[in-house]
């Protein structure tokens, strides 16, 4: 049964609240504002008084929690639906994290506080600082991207001031056809021409290709590693050795890092500078529109040029250091996103060192298993063996009429959202799949059967793919006119 609108629940008189009388004058004329420093009065504009009381619905309050709670309880979410989203890695994030950043002592922080009064909060930033340098080999860290494309533009500005202050303005960044979408827009705001070189016949990067494409005017190679197929690059180090002879920079999307935690660190492979999602990797909230927080980590002389503020600690206490000659300055109010980023610290204090190891191999497990189980109903173009996730193809079933598009609203009538679809490009018709590490066996083997009846319906009834989903509220809409002309108002 289709839930109403708020709206149509609406019955004159009816309320959920009361309010005691009021015992503030009403003046008979509008209401008055003051200017600061003025004391003379300003009616409001005439424009900007209401002429009709606001159209509320009018409901009692059993009914408005009973709404709200059915609706919520219609939206897919990693707490309640498997979410295996391609490069996004939608795990689930333990309650525990929530309570800790709840914690009185972190709600009643301001940030205009003096820093003797936030030992305890600048202890635990720093502390979360040195647990990535040592995750990630790097030499440092900042904590204040915003976001993982954050941490791509405030690399980029690192990468920029690095060259300048050597005497060099190198105006390009090459990208890998398998790189995350953000990469390009990123080096881009910062005024660089993006190179984008082609993957290999294994869906890696050609290391002829890329050796062609290197000349002075290189500034970085952007890389995503494992890359958006879920392959890693065998030939990092060569890589490596290739970008740095050209005096370039080599900078890691480490949005897939839940793949190498305790296994491999990007410092050893000679990455000079990565970005982490902490709302990825570290298990915190993910989705719906943010906060989300992309820390940046560096080699040794790169340091100079980090973002200011920075924490530094001396001897048994913590203060802001604002003073670095060569830092691109700050890049965000405050020092981040920090609701989140104790969230990722709680998570990894309580995984501690050898968890971090299991994690990883329990993603890789989980991939691969899910992986070979549908391999023989589904094109998996690239690699016998994947890192965190797989990318498989739908473009077999075109004979058929059916679209990838098809099979992701399908997966909704079976309980499942949808695998990322359409991406990586270099895949067609592509779904993008990554179980990540915190799925049970069974979970994977109901997605697994779930996908391989969908398989065998796109062949011998292809025409409730099309018309699916069946069993959401609403079925599907004609998502062009929904992003272009958005009904967003009741009408009567």
């Amino acid at each position: 049964m289709l839930e109403k609108l708020i709206f149509e629940k609406s019955s004159p008189g009816r309320t959920a609240y009361s309010l005691p009388e009021c015992d503030v004058p009403v003046e008979a004329n509008p209401p008055n504002y003051r200017r600061a420093g003025d004391h003379t009065s300003i009616p409001i504009p005439e424009r900007f008084l209401r002429k009709n009381m606001a159209e509320l619905p009018e409901v009692a309050e059993i009914d408005i929690v009973r709404h709200f709670t059915r609706l919520s309880q219609l939206n897919f979410s990693v707490d309640t639906n498997f979410y295996p989203l391609g490069s996004c890695t939608m795990k689930y994030n333990p309650k525990v994290n929530e309570d800790v950043s709840r914690y009185e002592g972190f709600l009643n922080l301001h940030p205009y506080q003096s820093q003797e009064q936030c030992q305890g909060i600048l202890q635990i930033l720093y502390e979360l600082e040195e647990i990535l340098i040592e995750i990630c080999g790097m030499e440092a860290f900042t904590l204040q991207p915003a976001a993982g494309a954050h941490g791509e533009f405030i690399g980029m500005l690192i990468s920029h001031a690095y060259h300048v202050k050597n005497g060099r303005r190198r105006s390009k960044i090459i990208i890998p056809d398998s790189a995350h979408g953000t990469n390009p827009a990123s080096a881009s705001m910062c005024g660089f021409d993006i190179v984008e070189i082609k993957s290999n016949s294994q869906g890696l990067i050609d290391l002829e290709t890329l050796k062609k494409s290197m000349d002075n005017d290189v500034a970085a190679l952007m890389l995503t590693n494992p890359n958006t197929l879920g392959l890693f690059e065998k030939d990092i180090l060569k890589i490596a050795e290739i970008v740095h002879d050209a005096g370039a920079l080599l900078y890691l999307d480490g949005a897939n890092m839940d793949a190498m935690l305790g296994i491999a660190r990007p410092g050893d492979m000679g990455i000079d500078i990565l970005h982490l999602n902490l709302h990825k990797t570290f298990s915190t909230p993910h989705g719906g529109g943010g906060p989300g927080s992309g820390p940046l980590g560096v080699v040794k002389r790169l340091v100079p040029f980090l973002p200011a503020p920075r924490i530094i600690k001396q001897d048994n206490s913590y203060e802001w250091k604002y003073i670095f000659p060569y830092s691109i300055g700050r890049v965000k109010p405050f020092y981040g996103n920090t609701g989140v980023l104790i969230r990722a610290y709680a998570y990894l204090v309580s995984v501690g060192c050898e968890g971090l190891g299991k994690i990883s191999e329990s993603a890789l497990v989980n991939a691969n298993y899910l992986s070979k189980k549908l391999s023989d109903y589904i094109e998996i173009p690239y690699g016998e063996r994947c890192m965190h996730e797989f990318v498989a193809s739908t473009r077999k079933l075109k004979a058929n009429g059916i679209t990838t598009l098809d099979i992701a609203k399908r997966l909704l009538d079976y309980g499942f959202h949808s695998p990322t679809i359409y991406f990586p490009l270099i895949v067609a018709d592509a779904l993008m799949i990554e179980p990540t590490d915190t799925e049970t066996r069974e979970t994977l083997d109901e997605f697994a059967e779930a996908l391989i009846k969908i398989l065998e319906e796109a062949k011998t009834n292809p025409e409730i793919l099309k018309g699916a989903p069946h069993n959401t509220p609403v079925s599907r809409l004609d998502e062009v006119q929904a992003a272009r002309k958005p009904d967003l108002r009741w009408k009567k």
